[in-house]
C-alpha cells in the first residue's frame, strides 16, 4: 500500500504541475496568441484524434494490465506483440476514416470547414498516441507510473507551450502549427521508449510463443471485448466537443475547451489514483482477494472526494477570478457554466470511485460494454437534444447527465454482482461539508471585485474552513492519526 500510495503522489504531483502549464496554456498564451476559431481548431484536431485512439489501440490497454501477472519471463514478447496488434489496428482505422472521408467532411463542411484541411495530423497524432498508450500500459504494470505520467501530462503541454509561442513571434504560420502538434506527441512518444529503454522494461521479442496454450487467443479476445466499453469512455469525455464544432462552430469550440479545461483540474487525483489501482486491483482479482478489492473501493472514495470537493470548491468560488486573467474574457467567460456543469460530472467519476477499473477486471467485465455502450448513444441523444436549444451550456449538460448514469448504473451492477459498496458515511460528511463552506465564502465574499486579492483571500479561507471542518468531522480517522503521528515524530 506504501507502494501505492508513493505512486499515487508522484503521478498527482506531475498531474498538477502539468495543469498549472496548461492553465498558463489555456487561460493565458492560447486566447492571447490565437482567435477563437484557431483555439477550436487545435482543439478538434486533438480530440478528433484521441476519439480514434481507443478504437486504434483494439482495446488492448487495459487486457496489458489484465494479464501481465501471469506472464513469467516473457514480457519482451508480450511487448512486441502488443504494438505490432496496434500498428494493425491502427491501419484498419485509418483505411475506415479515408473510406468514410465524405460523411467526415460532411459533418463539418458547414460550421467548422477549417478543421477538414488537417485530417491528416489526425491520423499522426493518433497514431503516435496510440503506440504510447501501449507502453503506458506495460510501464503502470510494472507499476512504474511517476514517469510516464510526467511525460504525458507535462512534456506535452511544454512543448504546446513552445510550439504556440513560436508561432506568436512569427516564426512558424498557423498551418505549420497545427503540424507541429502530431510532432509534439512523436517526442513523448520517444522520450518514453528511452525511459523504458534505460530502466530495462523494453525488450524487443518475436518469439511469441506463450507458455500457456490459448494465451495470445484469450488476450486478444479480451482485448476486442473491452474494446467497445473503452472507446465508449472516449466518446463520453470527447464527443461534446466534436458536436459543439460540428453543430455551432469553432469559436463556440474554443469558448467550451477553456471552460472543460477549468473544470478537468479537479479530475486529476481520480486520474493519478486510477493509473496505480488498476494493477493492485488485477493482482487482487486474480488471486480472488475481494476483501481486498472492496476495502480499496471504498478508501478510494473518501480519499479522492476528499481532495476533489476542495479543488471544486476552490475552482467555483474563483470562477470570475479566474476568467478576470484570461485574454478577451467578454469572449470566453460566456462558458462559465460549462464549468459548473462538467465539474458536476467529474465528481458523479470521483464519488462512484474505480467502479470501472473493478468491473473491467472482474470475470463480469463483459458487462462493461453494454453500459458504455448505451451511455455512448445516451450522451450523442443528450447532445442533440439540447445543444440546439441551449448550445455549449446545453453540451455540458448532456454531459453531466451521461457521466452520472454511466456510474450510478456500475454502481448498481457491482452492488448486485459483487456486493461491494464504495459510499460511507465520510463520503457524506465530506459532500455536506463542500456544500456548506461554499455558502459560508459566498456570503462573506459575495462583493468582492474580481481579481488576485480576492482569489488569494478567498482560497485561503475555504483551505482553512475545509481543513478544519475534516478534523472535526473526524473524516478518514486513520489517515488522521497517521498524520498526528508523524507531526509528533519531527518535533525535538
Amino acid at each position: 500500500m506504501e507502494k501505492f500510495a508513493r505512486q499515487s503522489i508522484l503521478t498527482t504531483l506531475s498531474n498538477y504541475l502539468g495543469v498549472a502549464i496548461g492553465y498558463f496554456n489555456v487561460l493565458w498564451l492560447f486566447p492571447y496568441s490565437l482567435d477563437p476559431a484557431q483555439i477550436g481548431i487545435l482543439r478538434t484536431v486533438q480530440d478528433m484524434a484521441m476519439l480514434l485512439v481507443p478504437f486504434a489501440q483494439l482495446g488492448l490497454g487495459n487486457a496489458i494490465t489484465r494479464y501481465f501477472p501471469q506472464l513469467k519471463g516473457k514480457q519482451g514478447a508480450f511487448l512486441t506483440f502488443s504494438v505490432l496488434v496496434t500498428l494493425l489496428g491502427f491501419i484498419t482505422v485509418s483505411l475506415l476514416f479515408f473510406i468514410f472521408k465524405d460523411q467526415v467532411i460532411s459533418a463539418f463542411a458547414v460550421n467548422s470547414p477549417q478543421v477538414i484541411d488537417f485530417f491528416v495530423v489526425v491520423l499522426l497524432i493518433t497514431l503516435f498516441a496510440v503506440v504510447n498508450t501501449v507502453l503506458d500500459a506495460f510501464s503502470r504494470s510494472y507499476m512504474k507510473i511517476a514517469i510516464p505520467s510526467l511525460l504525458r501530462e507535462v512534456l506535452l503541454r511544454l512543448l504546446s507551450t513552445l510550439l504556440v509561442s513560436v508561432y506568436l513571434v512569427g516564426w512558424i504560420d498557423f498551418d505549420q502549427m497545427v503540424w507541429g502538434l502530431s510532432f509534439n506527441y512523436l517526442i513523448v512518444l520517444l522520450s518514453l521508449i528511452v525511459y523504458m529503454y534505460r530502466i530495462g522494461i523494453f525488450k524487443v521479442n518475436f518469439d511469441f510463443d506463450s507458455e500457456r496454450k490459448g494465451f495470445k487467443s484469450e488476450f486478444l479476445n479480451y482485448s476486442f471485448i473491452t474494446l467497445l466499453g473503452t472507446a465508449g469512455g472516449i466518446l463520453i469525455m470527447k464527443i461534446d466537443s466534436l458536436m459543439v464544432s460540428s453543430m455551432i462552430g469553432l469559436e463556440a469550440n474554443a469558448i467550451y475547451n477553456i471552460a472543460f479545461s477549468i473544470a478537468i483540474v479537479m479530475e486529476m487525483p481520480r486520474r493519478a489514483i486510477s493509473q496505480v489501482s488498476m494493477p493492485v486491483v488485477a493482482e487482487y482479482f486474480s488471486r480472488q482477494e475481494f476483501l481486498k478489492i472492496n476495502k480499496l473501493y471504498k478508501d478510494i472514495a473518501v480519499s479522492q472526494t476528499l481532495i476533489c470537493v476542495l479543488l471544486f470548491l476552490g475552482i467555483w468560488a474563483n470562477i470570475d477570478n479566474l476568467y478576470h486573467f484570461v485574454p478577451n474574457n467578454t469572449i470566453y467567460e460566456t462558458g462559465k457554466w460549462v464549468v459548473l456543469w462538467i465539474g458536476f460530472g467529474k465528481m458523479c467519476d470521483i464519488a462512484f470511485s474505480i467502479n470501472g477499473e473493478i468491473i473491467v477486471f472482474s470475470k463480469y467485465y463483459i458487462f462493461n460494454i453494454t453500459a458504455t455502450v448505451i451511455m455512448s448513444i445516451a450522451v450523442v441523444l443528450f447532445n442533440l437534444l439540447l445543444i440546439p436549444s441551449y448550445g455549449i451550456e446545453g453540451a455540458a449538460f448532456a454531459s453531466f447527465l451521461a457521466m452520472f448514469l454511466f456510474n450510478f448504473i456500475k454502481y448498481i451492477y457491482i452492488k448486485v454482482r459483487l456486493s461491494f459498496e464504495p459510499f460511507s458515511w465520510d463520503v457524506l460528511k465530506i459532500l455536506s461539508l463542500g456544500i456548506g463552506v461554499f455558502f459560508v465564502q459566498d456570503f462573506v465574499f459575495g462583493g468582492n471585485e474580481s481579481g488576485i486579492t480576492d482569489m488569494f483571500i478567498r482560497s485561503i479561507a475555504i483551505t482553512s474552513m475545509y481543513g478544519l471542518g475534516i478534523f472535526v468531522l473526524g473524516v478518514a480517522k486513520e489517515n488522521q492519526k497517521k498524520l498526528i503521528q508523524k507531526i509528533k515524530g519531527l518535533r525535538p
